[in-house]
């Protein structure tokens, strides 16, 4: 007796349901998650400097009056905290209160710069065990789909399938923690710049005060 065709199984032998293509999605977001870490590590690595020094050499700059050399010298570092810090020196003659308005909007801006493809990595994160869990209930399904076909070699075949679906949790959570890792050392990366940024500011709007401009 032959079972008349529904939704379930038509949808069931559509290519969305066979397990495979989660296997190569999560290799394929491992692949650009990798590339992502290595291009900021090497993006962060560049803009390395120290802050203590640079901000020791802004201020005995903006003592003596050399705007121009000051910002020469931050715009020799393409860092977020040098770039704030260089629009602040470059807005000086209009008063502290537009250079602060002024330092606040550049700290937004190069925040968002250096935590380019930070969101990506948290989607990954997040999201990489629940497409490996998505993968391994379609080879669950699969698995049972096999049973039904063919009941004499239950045992093998289910036991076997089942362990094949298993793999895409793994590797879901594979993908998805080195991603937290990343996200989390790099996000909190960019936070200590900000936060250093802001020792920069102060020293610009301090002179600006000491100056009663």
């Amino acid at each position: 007796m032959q079972h008349e065709p529904n939704l379930t199984t038509e949808l069931f032998h559509l290519p969305l349901f066979n397990p495979e293509w989660v296997l190569w999605l999560l290799l394929s977001i491992s692949f650009i998650s990798v590339a992502v870490m290595l291009e900021r590590w090497f993006f962060f690595r560049r803009r390395r400097h120290d802050i203590d020094d640079v901000q020791r050499r802004l201020e005995a700059l903006l003592e003596v009056g050399d705007l121009a050399a000051a910002e020469a010298y931050l715009a020799s570092f393409d860092s977020l905290e040098a770039n704030v810090a260089r629009r602040g020196v470059e807005k000086l003659a209009d008063g502290a209160t537009a250079v602060e308005e002024i330092l606040g909007g550049a700290e937004a801006v190069e925040r968002l710069r250096f935590s380019r493809g930070l969101g990506f990595l948290a989607s990954v994160g997040s999201n990489a065990p629940f497409i490996g869990l998505f993968g391994t209930v379609l080879g669950v399904i699969r698995a049972f789909q096999d049973l039904a076909s063919d009941v004499g070699n239950a045992s093998g075949s289910v036991m076997s399938g089942i362990a094949e679906a298993l793999v895409a949790t793994a590797v879901g959570l594979l993908v998805a923690i080195p991603a937290v890792i990343a996200y989390n050392a790099l996000s909190g990366r960019v936070r200590a710049m900000s936060a250093q940024s802001r020792l920069l500011s102060s020293t610009i709007l301090y002179q600006l005060k000491r100056a009663g401009v």
